[in-house]
């Protein structure tokens, strides 16, 4: 029997709305039988109204969310939260306490008692706390994941991370196009819009969460948020390095994994991995094998990966996974940043984490989120 596809709102349509989730709802309609069908679009600035109604056809559309809240009460299952960090969790708590599900861009939330309390609440009212962790479901990360299923480098002890950009990421010019770079917004600067992508994909690759960060940063301009901040992150067993910068000369992300039979190193799209080849007691012998696999790292709008993350969330309202994995690591991500934040903050001293269960094996991941 067909099912209706669940109705959401999209709450702020700015760059990555219009350029990102909008489109790949789009496009998983054009495909037949989408989940997902986004019926309302909520944003505060007139000229983005405008634009989501130009864009959007047929779609209600709001000036705020209590007006959203107000007149689609009943006519809702799930909310797209695409409004800068500050306001995720006001957000996020209001439409879980009206029955919603919720689909909520990174960070989750600018802090981590408000990250905790998103958590809480989902599991108090049994609804889908879901974060947009879209590097996760790039195609070339999808195979970095095959790899280590495969157990071609075997037990990962060690990953580096780096992000390069020249510049933050500008919004929409209707909207305070700089917000990323003002603190009320954004609640930080490239650790807040970079650091989910960088932690998530460690605690994956790692199979583990971090015990311990030191962390250095720096402003480079007149602004309240980081441009660059580094850290080293201690895992049970393992370690981490991390690199973010809106001040590189280049854009691009180089990632490398290092296991006790090989190595794996990722730039933008391109992978190269290097399986060792000799016995033991023989000297070293690597065999290196070397794939571009298009991923559109230079397109900031990632819509084909985010019509990947869509079908996870959609699958996790369809099961009953109220806060899955992916809610944890967000939590998890938070932690970690504002953690970060006070070692730079201290002289880069070295800070504790929280408790670290181990989530599988090194490099395994307890749930797998490559479809």
């Amino acid at each position: 029997m067909d099912r209706r596809p669940l109705r959401g709102a999209i709450i702020g349509y700015g760059f990555i709305s219009e350029r990102g989730h909008a489109p790949a709802y789009k496009a998983l309609a054009n495909k037949g039988a989408s989940p997902l069908e986004i019926v309302a679009v909520v944003d505060t600035c007139a000229a983005r109204r405008e634009r989501a109604r130009t864009e959007m056809p047929g779609v209600r559309i709001y000036e705020s969310a209590d007006a959203l809240f107000a007149l689609e009460d009943g006519r809702l299952d799930f909310v797209d939260i695409t409004a800068p960090p500050s306001e995720h969790a006001p957000l996020a708590l209001r439409a879980l306490d009206r029955g919603l599900h919720v689909l909520c861009e990174k960070p989750l939330a600018t802090t981590a008692d408000a990250a905790r309390a998103m958590l809480a609440r989902a599991r108090r009212v049994g609804r889908v706390l879901y974060p947009c962790h879209n590097y996760r479901h790039a195609p070339v990360i999808k195979a970095v994941r095959r790899a280590l299923d495969a157990d071609r480098i075997g037990r990962v002890s060690m990953v580096t991370l780096q992000t390069f950009r020249s510049t933050h990421a500008r919004g929409v010019p209707e909207f305070r196009p700089d917000w990323r770079r003002e603190k009320r917004w954004s609640g930080g600067g490239i650790a807040m819009d970079h650091g989910s992508h960088t932690f998530y994909l460690a605690f994956d690759w790692l199979g583990a969460y971090p015990t311990a960060i030191t962390a250095k940063m720096s402003t480079l301009g007149p602004y309240d948020t980081e441009d660059n901040l580094s850290c080293a992150i201690s895992f049970p067993g393992a370690t981490a390095s991390a690199h973010l910068s809106w001040t590189a000369g280049v854009r691009k992300v180089i990632y490398t994994l290092h296991g006790e039979r090989g190595a794996i190193r990722v730039e933008d799209d391109d992978v190269e991995v290097n399986v060792m080849t000799s016995r033991e007691g023989e000297p070293h012998r690597w065999q290196t094998l070397r794939d571009s696999i298009p991923s559109d790292w230079m397109d900031a709008s990632h819509v084909i990966w985010f019509e990947s993350l869509l079908g996870d969330f959609a699958h996790a309202i369809d099961i009953g996974e109220h806060v899955g994995k992916s809610a944890e690591d967000s939590l998890r991500c938070v932690e970690l940043i504002t953690r970060a934040y006070q070692s730079a903050m201290e002289g880069s001293r070295e800070l504790p984490l929280g408790d670290a269960p181990r989530l599988s094996r090194p490099g395994r991941p307890a749930v797998s989120v490559a479809r």
